[in-house]
């Protein structure tokens, strides 16, 4: 038996433009990637449907057997349930949103979402957690740290920290080789996970719920709230309040990030900050690539959504509500506007295409950083999304 996550239509859309570069099901919501939820659970090997831009760097296989999961839909242990029901042939759906279909090899290659009518339909009935939008990824963050944290600790043991630090609460848990000296942890309000050779310096504090990735840092004297999780290979200091860093990115330095979503390979500048709250306490709309206009979020707390490879210089300030495209280098003073496209270059006073010779140049430079190669595959999935997205260049 296979799992293999398709990239609903409708929702890759939505989500850009933090799916350029990924399937939805590669998104970080929690802990774990929703690819790594449902294999975790399952405890079957997993692969991706989606762009054909993609494919190389997510591959896509079949068996006897197979389970087709929308990408964007979390798992919990009744849906797991309804899942594992399903017959051959047979699809679940939520309402109206396909959720998973259970198919043979043969039916499964020439599977299309467009047509389901050949498939017997079991309406599932359950609420669950989906990721329709970027700002779903920090809204629903903190159920989802606290199923992941359920799922990766249930008969483990937690290492112990060190007696300098201070802690309330009893749902820490600690992976091997994780350093903490003289840090402030509160797990009241939720659990913390810190996960294997991460490390939090002296005198950082910080509260549930909240989960720090693998091999990443929190600097000294960071203040991170509740509902935040660090992805892997991250560093981060300063002001964090319910955020999503999805891995390999840094946001070292003092200054506010709250309500956000960063993608991988990220860098933002020192005393740098993002809006989360308009002045007039409206609702914020952020841009939708699906639309092409910016879309009313029901949120009055939205910051910041960043795009992979994107970058700010230091004192950098965001509006509330503000998206940036994939390897757009934002600099220069006052505030920027709430859309900057893709692979743009510069800031208030005007923007022109950053040229991907001079990216390549840079994420080799970012990529050697964390002993790993910029290769090919991602070069050209970033050369395919520069021309998807040229036409909205417009400077």
């Amino acid at each position: 038996m296979k799992v293999i996550f398709f990239d609903d239509f409708s929702r890759r859309l939505n989500l850009l433009p933090l799916t350029f570069t990924r399937p939805v099901a590669a998104l970080r919501i929690g802990i774990l990637t929703i690819a790594e939820k449902w294999e975790k659970y399952l405890e079957l090997g997993v692969s991706y449907q989606t762009e054909s831009y993609l494919q190389e760097k997510f591959p896509i296989e079949y068996s006897d057997q197979n389970i087709l999961i929308n990408g964007s839909i979390c798992p919990d242990e009744h849906l797991l349930e309804a899942v594992d029901n399903l017959l051959a042939g047979e699809a679940l759906y939520s309402d109206t949103v396909l959720v998973a279909l259970k198919l043979s090899e043969a039916s499964a290659k020439k599977w299309n979402q467009s047509d389901l009518s050949p498939y017997k339909h079991i309406q599932y009935t359950a609420s669950l957690n989906q990721v329709v939008f970027p700002e779903d990824i920090f809204k629903l963050n903190d159920a989802e740290i606290r199923k992941d944290y359920t799922l990766l600790t249930k008969g483990k043991v937690s290492q112990k920290l060190s007696s300098t630090n201070c802690t309330l609460g009893d749902d820490i848990f600690v992976e091997e080789g994780v350093m903490a000296e003289c840090a402030t942890f509160n797990a009241l309000p939720g659990p913390i996970y810190l996960g294997k050779n991460s490390q939090v310096w002296e005198g950082a504090n910080i509260r549930g719920s909240f989960a720090l990735c693998n091999d990443s840092q929190v600097k000294m004297g960071a203040k991170i709230y509740g509902m935040t999780t660090i992805g892997p290979h991250a560093r981060v200091g300063g002001e964090i309040n319910n955020s999503v860093i999805l891995g390999y990115s840094s946001k070292g330095h003092d200054g506010y990030l709250g309500n956000s979503v960063l993608g991988e390979w990220c860098n933002i500048g020192a005393d740098s900050n993002t809006s989360n709250l308009k002045n007039n306490y409206a609702e914020v709309r952020l841009w939708d690539y699906n639309k092409m206009y910016f879309r009313k979020t029901g949120l009055q707390f939205c910051g910041l959504v960043m795009s992979d490879h994107a970058k700010c210089a230091i004192n950098t300030m965001f509006n509330t509500g503000t998206v940036v495209g994939v390897g757009a280098n934002v600099f220069g003073s006052g505030f920027p506007r709430n859309f900057i496209p893709d692979f743009a270059w510069g800031g208030v006073h005007g923007f022109k295409t950053y040229a991907l010779d001079k990216l390549f140049e840079t994420a080799e430079r970012v990529f050697e950083r964390r002993n790993m190669i910029f290769n090919v595959i991602e070069k050209n999935i970033l050369t395919a999304v520069f021309e998807l997205t040229e036409k909205s260049r417009v400077f």
